[in-house]
């Protein structure tokens, strides 16, 4: 009987001794995929800057161009994009692309999800609905004959790319993405900030978007956040910055 139980007892020791080895196994890879979304206005074309440092620092960087037919077309793009992920990946949302990858980032490749000037909205919320609560600076928003919404390209500098050079910000007006109206009331059906890591840019000189909307939606979901000194473009006048923060939700998003 002593025997039986000598015998159990080192058994289990050498359980415990695997198990410690398992648990002190090296740490996973950092995530190497990046999906970047863009907003409204722009197109993905706008990311290229950010795009070239994450390819430089050895990440796989893929960009959604969203149709803006309607906020579901915007899903499925995101999502077929995230389809053809070869691991798990980062998604990242500018502006209304906040929305989108709020929904889209339910996939299940999706590791974690970052925030650049954008908004990040819970079930039954919309980018109108938190607009109309906490208004933006800017009123330049106009809407077409037939329900698409553009920015008025005389107030495009100012409002949506005030530190861009002048002609840059000013093709950026003459070339913007029309979106269809709803596309900005459509409520989130699932968050996924809610179960997922998020980081995210608050762009203190936005005029698209309030910046304390940004602070607020960012505190409410627990994102964890940098302030850049910017316009809306953030990704665009800052994108080191920006990258730097997509880079540190790639190694934070790891489960050890």
């Amino acid at each position: 009987m002593r025997v039986s139980l000598s015998l159990s007892r080192a058994a289990a020791g050498v359980m415990l001794s695997l198990g410690a080895m398992a648990s002190h196994a090296a740490p996973a890879e950092p995530i190497k995929n990046i999906v970047l979304v863009h907003g409204f206005f722009a197109d993905g074309s706008g990311w290229q800057p950010v795009a070239k440092i994450l390819a430089r620092d050895g990440y796989k960087v893929s960009v959604v161009q969203e149709p803006e037919t309607s906020f579901q077309d915007d899903v499925i793009a995101t999502r077929r994009v995230l389809d053809l992920q070869d691991g798990p990946a980062i998604l990242v949302g500018h502006s209304y692309g906040g929305a989108v990858v709020t929904e889209a980032g339910n996939h299940d490749k999706v590791a974690g999800l970052v925030y650049v000037a954008a908004f990040e909205p819970d079930v039954g919320e919309s980018p109108a609905s938190l607009s109309k609560k906490t208004p933006p600076a800017s009123h330049a928003i106009k809407v077409t004959s037939d329900g698409y919404l553009y920015l008025d390209p005389a107030r495009f500098n100012a409002d949506f790319a005030a530190d861009l050079p002048v002609a840059e910000a000013s093709f950026m007006g003459i070339s913007q993405v029309m979106p269809n109206a709803k596309n900005f009331g459509t409520p989130i059906q699932q968050a996924a900030w809610r179960t997922k890591p998020s980081w995210g840019v608050i762009a203190t000189d936005d005029r698209m978007i309030n910046p304390e909307l940004e602070r607020s939606m960012t505190q409410r979901a627990g994102t964890r956040t940098i302030e850049l000194k910017t316009s809306h473009v953030a990704f665009m006048s800052h994108p080191a910055e920006v990258a730097k923060l997509i880079e540190t939700a790639a190694t934070g998003s790891v489960k050890q």
